[in-house]
């Protein structure tokens, strides 16, 4: 399967997914492990032994770039009664990324990123592995601010290993004389920066390029415009927008952005986690008013020890206290969902763990229902809507946090912990609130970029 999978990514543009799940540069192990997790969500196994023809079948296809999700197919395949081979069945489920009907590779677009934290290193992490066909994203620079002796090597050495994500998969090297990380062969510049305005990308060979600001110094469309320097079309934040810069939740409402747009904010890790759930339950239920929760892990903007902070709170020992906080993902449901007419109020507490968080949304329903019900219709939304790729569903009695590390979807419903009781609703969402972000983070930037290809099975509207 690697082989196949790695020829379809490289040759064709084409990413092969298990229930949404990517198979590309995975290990032995991984895909194994993809394939026994679709027991969480699909409720039965599911072996190589059954995806495995579907893959043969799509190198005798003339495929254009897109996703395919194997899973699907295998699972569908299942479920039809027609008769059809595996052959006659994969062609027509992907006929729309063949022949005729499939999309032209495009060119790669320049990406650069603006500080180089937390989500900067994990979206340069994505970001370098969607690199392999060379006809999608491309990150060629990083505009930080100067750290001193050894500079170059520290943030290389910070990319190469990760407390929490643990190492980077591949090579990294560092050529101090030219400035530059090279990862699994991408040159990366950086750029020691104060200001966007010491910055002429076109000198570096940048052109057209989407920057994307991990720095939160600027929200609003006055300040994150510094940024439109010669070479960079389009400015990403990676925090929520103030004022009328647009706060764009994958999957929800990315449709919505308009194409002459330069300027958009990606919102928070939390609205990302709330906001698909909660329009999958509007579309079915309605929903009157809700709450959130969240109990999220502590972040770098709270002090390790006891000291000084701008805010009341945070100034308390992270590792060693909660802390209450305020959240601003209930009034950015409103810019996201803005057909969402319900009130929706929200706080926050930080506790002592490093990532992942859960958020529990209660919601006053527009109409009964059961906890089976609403299981049962989250379970499918996770497999078959729109929205599959940021809801996710377990059943584990025993999850925890850290299970969910490295998720690449904005949440994840834990089933085990849902409650209803007639019109009332308590869903508990866990979400690495790191990488499945910073996930949600790339999603936008590819749909902007064009470089967003389609998915095949489609799903259900």
């Amino acid at each position: 399967m690697i082989p196949i999978i790695g020829k379809l990514h490289r040759e064709q543009d084409v990413t092969v997914l298990v229930h949404s799940r990517s198979l590309v540069n995975k290990s032995v192990v991984s895909i194994l492990k993809t394939h026994r997790f679709a027991r969480q969500i699909a409720g039965e196994e599911l072996s190589v032994t059954e995806t495995l023809p579907f893959l043969q079948t799509l190198t005798t296809l003339d495929l254009g770039p897109s996703q395919i999700d194997i899973g699907m197919l295998a699972a569908e395949y299942k479920a039809d009664s027609r008769g059809l081979t595996v052959e006659e069945f994969t062609a027509e489920a992907v006929a729309g990324a063949t022949g005729a009907n499939k999309i032209e590779r495009r060119d790669g677009r320049d990406v650069v990123l603006y500080g180089f934290g937390r989500i900067g290193r994990l979206v340069a992490r994505l970001l370098i592995e969607k690199a392999g066909s060379g006809n999608g994203l491309r990150l060629r620079a990083i505009v930080v601010r100067g750290g001193g002796e050894a500079d170059l090597v520290k943030r290389a050495s910070l990319l190469r290993r990760d407390s929490i994500h643990g190492q980077f998969q591949g090579t990294i090297t560092v050529d101090e004389a030219n400035s530059t990380i090279v990862a699994n062969g991408n040159t990366i510049k950086v750029i020691y920066a104060n200001d966007p305005s010491e910055v002429d990308y076109t000198a570096y060979g940048i052109e057209n390029a989407i920057l994307i600001d991990n720095t939160g110094k600027w929200r609003d469309r006055e300040g994150l415009s510094k940024h439109l320097r010669p070479g960079i079309d389009k400015v990403v934040l990676t925090a929520p927008g103030k004022g009328d810069v647009p706060n764009i939740v994958h999957g929800v409402n990315h449709d919505t952005i308009k194409p002459d747009e330069q300027i958009l904010s990606c919102a928070s890790c939390t609205t990302n986690a709330i906001v698909p759930p909660l329009k999958a339950m509007d579309d079915e239920y309605g929903v009157l008013r809700g709450h959130v929760e969240t109990v999220h892990s502590f972040t770098n903007d709270q002090n390790l020890l006891d000291n000084y902070h701008k805010a009341d709170r945070r100034g308390r020992s992270a590792p060693l206290n909660m802390v209450i906080t305020e959240t601003g993902a209930a009034s950015a449901v409103a810019k996201a969902l803005p057909e969402l007419k319900a009130p929706i109020t929200g706080s926050s507490i930080r506790v002592p763990v490093p990532d992942v968080s859960i958020a529990i949304l209660s919601l006053r329903l527009g109409r009964e229902t059961t906890r089976d019900e609403v299981l049962e219709y989250l379970r499918d939304v996770s497999l078959h809507s729109p929205l599959k790729r940021q809801i996710d569903f377990t059943t584990a009695p025993d999850a925890v946090s850290m299970d969910f590390v490295g998720s690449r979807h904005a949440s994840i419903v834990d089933a085990g912990a849902t409650k209803v009781d007639g019109d009332n609703a308590i869903l508990y969402l866990w979400y690495d609130n790191e990488f499945g972000y910073s996930c949600q983070v790339i999603r936008v930037v590819q749909h902007v970029s064009g470089v967003e290809y389609p998915t095949f099975p489609a799903p259900a509207v």
